[in-house]
C-alpha cells in the first residue's frame, strides 16, 4: 500500500540543519531560516516590563495572525493568550455587542478533563466571573455609539500553579485591542495588589496570597485614570486600603508604557467606523426644549415611588419622541430615543449637583428607610427579610455536613488553585423584582456576578474552622437598585438568625 503524499504519520523528517527541508507537495526547498520566518515573522515584537520581583512578558504577531489583535501574556510559566475581532458593519442592536469570554483548558495544566467526554463542556464560575471583570476593564473605554459586534477571546494556554492568569487576560486583551484597528480609547493596565504583614505586594503568588489580608486587582488607564476596582479583604484599615490603590494605578501605568511602546512599535491605524450611534446635536438641543421641564417636574416631585415615577417619565418621553419624529422625519428612530436618555440625564445629574437632593428628596448621604425581620420561617436554619427602600431581599440559610461542599477535581486546583469550599452564596434575580416578565433558567452571569461579589462581603466573618458547610440563598423579590449590597446585608442577619453568635465568634 502506497503512503500518503500528506499524511504527517507518514513524513520522515531530519532535524533542521544546514540542508534544505523539502515539505511534501511543495517543489522548492525551505532552509532553517525560511522555516522560523513562518513561525516568527517581521512582525512579531514583544516588550517585558518589570514590576517590582515579578516580569511581565508581552508579544504579539507570532499567534493567531488573521484576528484583528491578537497577544500573548506571559509571567513566569503562566501564559494567556487574547484575541479581538469586530465587524466593520454596525450591528442592529441598540447597544454596545461586546462579548468576552476567558476560557480554562485543561492542558493548560497538564491534564486532561474528568467528565464523561473527555473535553472542556460550558464555562465554569471562575471562566465566567473572570470574563465579567475583564468586560468591565474594557468597556468604558469604546466610543460612545460604537454599536458593531465584538468579540475578546481569552485562552489559557500555560499554568504553573504559581502566577494567576486572570490580570494576565485583563492586560492581553487591552493589548490585543491597542494593536487591531478597532476603535478603542486604551490601553489599560492591570495589577493584583496583596497585604502581607502591612506591606503592598505586586501579583503575589498564590502562595503569598493565601497569606495576604488583601486582594485587589486595579485596571488603570493613563494619566493615573483608574477603571476598574475589584476586592476582597480581612478587616484592613480604609488607609491601607487607599494605599494599595495608588500602588495598584503606578504598576498599572508601567504596564500602559510597555503596550504603547508595542503600539509605537507596529505602527496601528485605527479604522474609521462607518456610523457611531450619537444623537446630533441639533436633535438634542430641540429635545432639550420639548422635554426638560417635564422632566425635572417629575424629578423633583419626591411624592413618586420607582413605578410612579418611571410610568411619568415614559410618558413624556412618548410624546416627546412623536414630536421628534415629525420635526425630524429623516432621523434614525435610535437618534431619537437616545436624545430623550441624553436630556433626562442631564436633567436627573444637573438635579443632584446643583441643588444636592435626589429623586425622593434624599440629600446625598441620607438612607433610604430600613427594615429587618428575621426567623420568619422556623423549619429553616436561618432566615432573613431586608428591605431598603423599594428594595427587598429575603435570605436563607441552610447547613449541612462538609460532604456538601463544593469539589474542586485535579484540574481546577491545579489552575485556580480553589480547594473545597464549604461556604456559599447563590442570588437570584427573577424578572417579577421589577415587574416584568422573562425566562426563568440556570443562572445568568448577573446573578453569578451579583453572588460572588455578596459572597465576598460575608466570606470573612465565616470562622475559618467552621465544622459544616454554609449555603446563603438571596432571592430578590423587589428592585430598585443596589440589590447585591441588600443581598449581602440580609445574608448577614440569616446567618445571625442560623448561628447566633456563633457564626461572628471573631468580633
Amino acid at each position: 500500500m502506497a503512503a500518503c503524499r500528506h499524511c504527517c504519520s507518514c513524513l520522515r523528517l531530519r532535524p533542521l540543519g544546514d540542508s534544505p527541508l523539502r515539505l511534501p507537495g511543495r517543489d522548492r526547498a525551505l532552509t532553517q531560516l525560511q522555516v522560523r520566518a513562518l513561525w516568527g515573522g517581521a512582525g512579531s515584537r514583544a516588550v517585558a516590563v518589570d514590576l517590582g520581583n515579578r516580569k511581565l512578558e508581552i508579544s504579539s504577531g507570532k499567534l493567531a495572525r488573521f484576528a484583528d489583535g491578537s497577544a500573548v501574556v506571559q509571567s513566569g510559566d503562566t501564559a494567556v493568550m487574547v484575541t479581538a475581532v469586530s465587524k466593520t458593519k454596525p450591528s442592529p442592536s441598540q447597544f454596545m455587542p461586546l462579548v468576552v469570554d476567558y476560557r480554562q483548558k485543561a492542558a493548560a495544566a497538564g491534564r486532561i478533563p474528568t467528565n464523561y467526554l473527555r473535553r472542556e463542556i460550558g464555562s465554569s464560575d471562575k471562566e465566567i466571573l473572570t470574563s465579567r471583570v475583564i468586560d468591565r476593564s474594557i468597556r468604558p473605554l469604546f466610543p460612545a455609539g460604537y454599536f458593531y459586534d465584538t468579540q475578546v477571546l481569552c485562552n489559557l494556554l500555560a499554568v504553573d500553579g504559581v502566577n494567576e492568569p486572570d490580570v494576565l487576560a485583563i492586560n492581553g486583551a487591552s493589548v490585543a485591542l491597542s494593536l487591531s484597528d478597532i476603535p478603542w480609547n486604551g490601553p489599560i493596565g492591570a495589577v493584583r495588589i496583596g497585604m502581607i504583614d502591612g506591606e503592598c505586594v505586586v501579583n503575589p503568588t498564590r502562595k503569598e496570597m493565601s497569606s495576604s489580608t488583601l486582594n485587589l486587582v486595579v485596571a488603570g488607564a493613563p494619566k493615573s485614570q483608574i477603571v476598574m476596582l475589584e476586592a476582597a479583604a480581612e478587616n484592613i484599615l480604609q488607609q491601607d486600603f487607599c494605599h494599595a490603590i495608588k500602588v495598584g494605578v503606578k504598576y498599572t501605568q508601567q504596564i500602559i508604557q510597555g503596550i504603547q511602546q508595542l503600539v509605537k512599535e507596529t505602527g496601528v491605524t485605527k479604522r474609521t467606523p462607518q456610523k457611531l450611534f450619537i444623537p446630533s446635536p441639533e436633535v438634542v438641543k430641540h429635545t432639550h426644549k420639548l422635554a426638560m421641564e417635564r422632566l425635572y417636574a417629575v424629578f423633583t416631585d419626591y411624592e413618586h415611588d420607582k413605578i410612579s415615577r418611571d410610568e411619568a417619565v415614559n410618558k413624556i418621553r412618548l410624546d416627546t419622541e412623536e414630536q421628534l419624529k415629525e420635526k425630524f422625519p429623516e432621523v434614525d428612530s435610535y437618534e431619537i430615543i437616545e436624545s430623550f436618555n441624553v436630556v433626562a440625564k442631564e436633567v436627573f445629574r444637573s438635579i443632584i449637583l446643583n441643588e444636592y437632593k435626589r429623586c425622593d428628596g434624599r440629600d446625598l448621604t441620607s438612607l433610604r428607610n430600613i427594615n429587618c425581620e428575621v426567623d420568619m420561617f422556623k423549619i429553616l436554619h436561618g432566615s432573613a427579610l431586608f428591605q431598603r427602600g423599594q428594595t427587598q431581599v429575603f435570605c436563607t440559610v441552610t447547613f449541612d455536613s462538609l460532604e456538601s461542599s463544593i469539589k474542586s477535581d485535579r484540574i481546577i486546583t491545579a489552575i485556580n488553585g480553589i480547594k473545597d469550599k464549604n461556604f456559599m452564596l447563590h442570588y437570584e434575580f427573577p424578572p417579577y423584582a421589577t415587574n416584568e416578565i422573562g425566562k426563568v433558567t440556570g443562572v445568568n452571569r448577573r446573578e453569578l456576578g451579583h453572588g460572588a461579589l455578596a459572597e465576598k462581603a460575608l466570606y470573612p466573618v465565616i470562622p475559618k474552622d467552621f465544622p459544616f458547610t454554609i449555603r446563603v440563598t438571596s432571592e430578590v423579590l423587589e428592585s430598585n437598585g443596589s440589590s447585591s449590597m441588600a443581598s449581602a446585608c440580609c445574608g448577614s442577619l440569616a446567618l445571625m438568625d442560623a448561628g447566633k453568635r456563633i457564626m461572628f465568634q471573631n468580633f
